[in-house]
């Protein structure tokens, strides 16, 4: 995708038409263009290149709109940060990819002098909305800089993004997007939902530092859409901005779902420009969906599926909404199969790994080649980690995970992480997490903790340290004390006997 030429265009097309609202003030086309221009402008000139990348550490605001288009008409590498991340994992994101350049905003948690002394590779960071002495001021930044087209050239095969989905200090994931896989999004939504100039997208407060955030702005820079913004989900707030706004599209997470219909109110709202709602990023309910369907009945409701890996989304359920259970098939700039532990395909309604092919595949894992080698095939097939199935028409249904990655509301964790930050507390002796099923989140972690002998843990206190180390939504939602873990034949902690001992336990 050239963000550079898009925006040309649609500032000398589009100048007046509003690409997105934020806060009830319109931002337009022109504005949007002459904002990102003056921070790749400002970029070029202290000596930023197509081959440098820019840390993003910012809610959903303005700026960080402004920032995303800006680095991409740069050619530059942008490394998204979520916002909801500790001191201590930013600061590993920002050395391992080696961004030379931080944008952000005070956060009362996180110290930037800290994190300017603690990464040697960082020359400049720029603070958004408060001006703070020793680092450089946004607004004064733009004002000073150029206003006209910033002289770069661009390459699509050339890197775009780092989007880490997790790790720790050892081993953080940062999956790698060309130029061209931008193109994967907005392509893919518009062939099975079917895009233009008049459709108004709403975040649902999805952050941008995550695929599904970038993929609104993509939208709204592809079609010409307009996208409004919400800094964070609220879910009253997002049903007066559907009926004000005139939502057509919105995709958000199942828990969001749950939130809306908690109201007492939410069957009261006027949602009638609603075309599509789409779920996406844990295990969905048809049941929830269909309550929320019924408030409004001339909007179609989709599942769909994709992950970071694959430049989400990638396919869609069927308009058929019987069958809202599938994620659909991979017949647009994708493929897939399902095969069992030797790689051979199954038949269908046989249970075994998915694996994807195509366009939208990554380029691999940032410095980590031994990683991706185990991820990515040699003849490109990507292996998801998701089991799933075919039925007898060719749709594919997943039926949960193979490995230990705990989807919490979309948000993806590790429970080795999580496992490495817990062991840092000096009274915990051993501790395995695991994912168990929760009705709001659909999953969310469960640790289970064998302390130091004649050590008495208070569970505030781990949880006040665990906050210094995770972003809240990795932090365990139980905690279980035993005497000792299960382990296999060779030693290792057997997770496998975990969670048949807690199944059916946990409730939500």
């Amino acid at each position: 995708m050239d963000t550079k030429k898009l925006l040309i265009k649609h500032g000398l097309s589009y100048h007046e038409k509003a690409a997105f609202v934020f806060e009830e003030r319109p931002i337009s086309f022109l504005e949007l263009r002459d904002n990102s221009f003056r921070l790749a402008n400002y970029l070029l000139k202290k000596g930023i290149g197509s081959a440098d990348k820019v840390a993003l550490f910012l809610p959903n605001i303005p700026e960080a709109v402004f920032s995303f288009l800006g680095i991409f008409s740069l050619g530059a590498k942008l490394v998204p940060l979520d916002f909801m991340l500790t001191e201590e994992e930013v600061i590993n994101f920002i050395t391992h990819s080696e961004a030379k350049v931080l944008i952000t905003q005070p956060k009362k948690e996180v110290n930037l002098a800290n994190i300017k002394n603690s990464c040697l590779n960082l020359k400049e960071i720029i603070v958004c909305n408060e001006k703070i002495e020793g680092f450089s001021f946004w607004e004064e930044a733009l004002k000073k800089s150029e206003l006209g087209e910033p002289q770069t050239k661009f390459n699509e095969d050339e890197l775009s993004s780092i989007f880490y989905t997790s790790g720790s200090t050892g081993h953080p994931k940062g999956v790698m997007l060309n130029y061209r896989h931008l193109d994967n999004p907005p392509e893919t939504i518009n062939h099975f939902l079917g895009v233009s100039h008049k459709d108004i997208f709403l975040t649902g407060g999805i952050p941008f530092s995550h695929i599904g955030g970038l993929d609104y702005i993509l939208l709204m820079l592809r079609f010409t859409s307009t996208l409004i913004l919400m800094e964070r989900f609220h879910p009253l707030e997002f049903l007066k901005k559907l009926e004000k706004h005139k939502i057509t599209i919105f995709c958000i997470v199942p828990s969001m779902y749950v939130a809306i219909l908690s109201l007492k109110e939410y069957d009261k709202f006027d949602l009638s420009s609603l075309r599509y709602a789409a779920v996406f990023g844990a295990p969905s309910s048809p049941v929830l969906l269909e309550k929320f369907h019924r408030v409004c009945p001339k909007a179609i409701v989709v599942n769909g599926w994709g992950m970071t890996e694959t430049s989400a989304p990638n396919t869609y359920s069927p308009l058929d909404e019987t069958k809202l259970n599938s994620i659909g098939n991979f017949g647009f700039r994708m493929k897939a199969r399902i095969v069992d532990d030797s790689g051979r395909d199954l038949k269908s309604e046989a249970r075994g790994e998915l694996w994807v092919k195509g366009d939208g595949i990554m380029a691999g894992y940032y410095k980590e080649p031994n990683l991706t080698k185990e991820v990515l095939t040699e003849d490109g097939w990507l292996k998801t980690g998701d089991i799933a199935y075919f039925d007898g028409e060719g749709l594919i249904y997943l039926a949960g995970r193979k490995k230990d990655m705990i989807k919490v509301a979309g948000e993806i964790v590790f429970s080795s992480e999580v496992e490495e930050k817990m062991q840092r507390y000096s009274k915990i002796k051993e501790v395995a997490v695991i994912g168990v099923l929760d009705k709001l989140r659909g999953e969310v972690p469960k640790a289970f903790i064998v302390p130091k002998e004649n050590e008495n843990i208070n569970l505030q206190e781990l949880k006040d340290f665990l906050r210094g180390h995770l972003a809240h939504f990795k932090i365990p939602h139980y905690f279980e004390f035993i005497k000792e873990l299960p382990k296999n034949r060779v030693g290792k902690i057997d997770k496998v006997k975990l969670e048949a001992e807690t199944r059916g336990t946990i409730r939500g």
